[in-house]
């Protein structure tokens, strides 16, 4: 029987711009403790598709978690300008409330 991740991979292979699969597989590795691999498809959701706001918010707190703070606040503010365009308020201010930990 397959694994959650190995089905995941299979619908990315399939469909590569399937912004859910795609990001789905990351918090799945993310799970598995793969956070390097998690960044890696978190940065492709928003390199195919900027509108993902909830990736953004992902990448920021694997980033900070691993240290990378820069790298995380760099995250959560692409993230704040998404959501703002994206008219998501509730995504928005969770990924402010993140970045002001980071502070």
């Amino acid at each position: 029987m397959k694994t959650r991740r190995e089905m995941l991979e299979e619908f990315v292979a399939a469909d590569p711009a399937d912004s859910f699969s795609r990001y789905a597989l990351a918090l799945e590795l993310e799970k598995e403790k793969r956070e390097l691999e998690s960044i890696s498809q978190l940065r492709e959701v928003i390199a195919r598709d900027q509108a993902y706001v909830a990736a953004y918010y992902h990448l920021g707190r694997i980033l900070a978690r691993l240290g990378q703070i820069e790298d995380a606040r760099a995250a959560y503010r692409q993230g704040l300008d998404a959501s703002t365009a994206a008219g998501d308020q509730k995504t928005r201010n969770e990924i402010q409330e993140a970045l002001d930990m980071l502070d």
